[in-house]
């Protein structure tokens, strides 16, 4: 919060549980696991900002979660 000046909101803190686990193997796969085994009602991924040469070797992990995850997926874009 301080490195990005947000200021604390009671309401909101309220009303958001953050919960944080370790899975081991493909991060696409864990993903959509975790959100049917938690059962998570949302989920929030990053994004790297590869081009789509490096995204179509490496493939995507948020762009595979969007599409194959059961619950709402909002995907944050790397800024610099």
């Amino acid at each position: 919060m301080k490195k990005y000046g947000v200021e604390h909101d009671p309401e909101v803190v309220e009303i958001v549980e953050v919960l944080m686990k370790v899975y081991w193997g493909d991060p696409r796969e864990k993903l959509c696991e975790a959100i049917d085994s938690i059962p998570l009602s949302c989920i929030i991924v990053g994004n790297r900002g590869l081009g789509k040469l490096k995204r179509a070797i490496m493939g995507s992990v948020s762009n595979y979660v969007v599409n194959n995850g059961s619950c709402a997926v909002t995907v944050v874009k790397h800024h610099e």
